[in-house]
């Protein structure tokens, strides 16, 4: 029997296990891993992509803006299928709520900047929540002219309800693309998000 071949199999499936977000036993699953993983395929020069236009002059920049755009649309479409008979109108809702939930009660200025909306959109979209009893609002003890928001336990609730389905359709925009594909697109997208935040935030 080849031990040494099993012992550097079992080496290898421990490490797809602990690398992957999501690792299967299905055997095609962990082949495709292995194939990303190939050092020589890695340090190989990666081919250009081809797009519409390119031959005319169509810029990488365009077509990058373009596809943003689509996703965004495609996102939307999910969200909109995965609240349906909820207590949320759009998916703005549930997004300010989530925003809500993981970093805590903030003012309504600073909620309305976390999800980069203008102010009479984001105003408007805290108004439904807070409509629908799903956040309260308070004074701040600090600035008397600044408004605190906070998830009530009706949010929460409603939130929770509505969690698998929303995870879902986070899942299926990002279906084709593999673990390790997902990493590197959040690297970038968070490289792109950084510095329109910094330009377009951080300076006022």
């Amino acid at each position: 029997m080849m031990y040494n071949l099993v012992n550097e199999l079992l080496s290898l499936v421990k490490t797809y296990e602990n690398d992957s977000l999501n690792p299967s036993e299905d055997l095609n699953a962990f082949r495709r891993w292995l194939n990303e993983r190939d050092p020589g395929k890695a340090t190989s020069k990666k081919q250009s992509p081809v797009w519409k236009g390119k031959a005319s002059g169509r810029s990488a920049d365009s077509v990058i803006n373009t596809s943003l755009v689509h996703l965004y649309r495609y996102a939307k479409m999910h969200a909109k299928a995965a609240i349906a008979g909820s207590a949320f109108s759009t998916p703005d809702e549930f997004i300010y709520l989530i925003t809500l939930t993981s970093a805590g009660e903030m003012s309504k200025t600073e909620l309305i900047k976390q999800n980069i909306h203008d102010k009479p959109a984001g105003t408007l979209i805290i108004k439904r929540l807070f409509d629908k009893g799903l956040i309260v609002q308070k004074s701040s003890g600090i600035d008397k002219r600044s408004t605190i928001v906070q998830i009530t336990e009706k949010g929460n609730d409603e939130l929770k309800q509505s969690m698998d389905k929303i995870r879902l359709a986070s899942a299926n925009v990002t279906t084709p693309l593999s673990g390790n594909e997902k990493i590197e697109l959040i690297a970038l997208l968070g490289k792109l998000e950084d510095f329109h935040y910094a330009k377009n935030f951080e300076k006022n």
